[in-house]
């Protein structure tokens, strides 16, 4: 397999998406994970522009990174200014990074009236910058910033620039399609040309401003480039860099290159994932590969095709790249979601079982309710019990009441929960308050439980989500309330309707205690 190297610029380009600040800590334990997974370089950031970056670098040196190569990312000389006593290129060089990437313009137009340098200069601070970093550093990278603009307005200039940077020493040239505009087909005839008349190894970056970033990626390794520049997850400026959990798996397994380990490619997901939760950003669930609804399978026709043969609506196996097979149940499922359900949940049924249609016929009735189940599969999985005889109730409730008092304008209001429950015939009471009714609630009914289910005690609400359903009644409307809770080793979702929301709310807690008191006992059985 012929070898592509994957540069990874989530740190410093990633970085500079609008909803990101990543700490000196957060960038240090990306890029341990990124050089695990087998990423080639991993550009750390520009040290030259900020203290953070510089105090990433220091605490990188103490680090091993293996086959890794790190990166410092900066500009050429300044104008008027002998590299020597250029402050940005003595920061990439105290970086102490094996390989340093520097930028330059091929833009005629950035270069007159951005740089207000002239043509010629621009020319020389490219290629001096580059000669200067040769002798100190042991890799140099250049990046040919708006190179693909740059030659669609003046193809003899852009040429002048890249051949600067030959001159100058650069071991590896990368194309950038900085404003993220070039189509494929763009990208794949300039490449072409370049391959050809350039003797030094190329390389691609682009941007995802057309929604073709990955896509030009391709087209440019089909024409001859060794190298992709992108971000984990596409994240990035504006619309994003080339998204490399798509353009990895794309290479590997599509186009027969090899860009990380073979064994290492089924860390794909978790490595999104990582990325994901030090950006705190929530993960994105339609993301091809990596996403949860990557591999989901809704429609009825569908599950029975992937249960017959996943390659049926499937174009790679899940586990290939971490992840997994996802069968949805709604009001569109048909008896092979019901039976692929059932499965997973260890209940063994047969295709002609009435009990199947029971369920279906449920499932369908709380849908048109306003229910929804494919993000609150515990729900599901009760409702499937309940309905094939499975299921004990292993408390009752009497009743609750939840206080919401705001006693001055300035001050927030106090919210205050009491509950009285049954638990094989002994009655609980608890009072409990909370930064909200439904967290008061909630504090409520584990204070009750607790002593009669110490388990309770591990699980936290992760998130809480409210719906309006139809908003034709104003306040008054359906509201469908969506709680993610987890423990230590598992997360789960439930789901609650209701025109009152606080009784939907109560819902969705109610299913979320009951499914982790059946969890338990289940594995305590194991």
């Amino acid at each position: 397999m012929k070898k592509i190297y994957i540069y990874d610029t989530t740190l410093r380009d990633g970085a500079q998406t609008q909803e990101i600040s990543f700490s000196v800590e957060d960038k240090l334990r990306i890029a341990q994970k990124l050089a695990e997974f087998g990423v080639d370089y991993v550009e750390g950031g520009w040290p030259g522009s900020n203290p953070r970056d510089v105090e990433f670098f220091q605490k990188a040196r103490e680090i091993a990174w293996n086959k890794t190569k790190l990166t410092a990312f900066g500009s050429t000389r300044r104008k008027g200014v002998r590299p020597e006593t250029d402050p940005n290129l003595g920061a990439l060089i105290d970086a102490g990074t094996p390989a340093v990437t520097l930028f330059g313009k091929s833009w005629d137009f950035h270069v007159v009236h951005l740089l207000k340098v002239s043509l010629d200069e621009n020319l020389d601070m490219i290629r001096e910058s580059i000669d200067y970093l040769k002798k100190n550093v042991g890799e140099v990278i250049y990046d040919a910033e708006h190179f693909f603009d740059g030659y669609k307005e003046n193809r003899e200039y852009a040429l002048k620039t890249v051949q600067a940077a030959v001159e100058g020493g650069a071991d590896q040239l990368v194309l950038c399609d900085t404003n993220g505009g070039s189509l494929p087909h763009e990208v794949a005839e300039i490449v072409k040309k370049m391959f050809a008349q350039l003797k030094v190894p190329l390389g691609i970056h682009c941007h995802n401003d057309g929604d073709v970033a990955v896509a030009n990626s391709l087209v440019a390794v089909q024409q001859g480039v060794t190298s992709v520049q992108g971000t984990f997850n596409g994240y990035g400026e504006r619309c994003g860099n080339a998204n490399l959990t798509s353009v990895i798996p794309d290479l590997q397994l599509k186009m027969g290159y090899l860009c990380v380990p073979s064994e290492n490619l089924s860390q794909l997901r978790e490595v999104s994932r990582f990325v994901e939760e030090l950006a705190n950003l929530p993960p994105r669930i339609h993301r091809p590969y990596v996403g949860d609804a990557a591999f989901a399978h809704k429609g009825g026709v569908h599950v029975s095709a992937v249960r017959e043969n996943p390659k049926a609506y499937e174009h790679i196996a899940p586990e290939a790249v971490g992840n997994k097979r996802n069968i949805l149940v709604s009001d569109l499922a048909g008896t092979a979601n019901v039976l692929e359900k059932a499965e997973r949940f260890g209940v063994q049924l047969e295709k002609k079982d009435s009990r199947v249609k029971k369920i279906l016929e449920e499932l369908k009735k709380l849908e048109h309710q306003g229910y929804q189940f494919e993000g609150a599969e515990a729900s599901f999985e009760l409702l499937m019990k309940k309905a094939l005889g499975k299921y004990k109730k292993l408390f009752r409730l009497i009743d609750f009441c939840v206080i919401d008092e705001k006693r001055k304008e300035e001050e927030a209001p106090h919210s205050k929960a009491t509950i009285t429950i049954e638990v094989d015939g002994q009655k609980e009471h608890a009072t409990a308050e909370g930064n909200g009714p439904v967290n008061a609630l909630d504090n409520a009914l584990r204070k009750a439980l607790e002593k009669f289910f110490p388990a309770l005690k591990e699980v936290e609400l992760l998130d809480y989500k409210v719906r309006v359903l139809s908003g034709h009644q104003g306040t008054g409307s359906t509201v469908r309330v969506l709680i993610e809770s987890g423990d230590r080793h598992d997360r789960w979702g439930t789901v609650g309707v209701s025109e009152n929301i606080i009784e939907a709310s109560w819902q969705a807690l109610m299913d979320s205690v009951e499914y982790k008191l059946l969890k338990e006992r289940s594995e305590k059985r194991l």
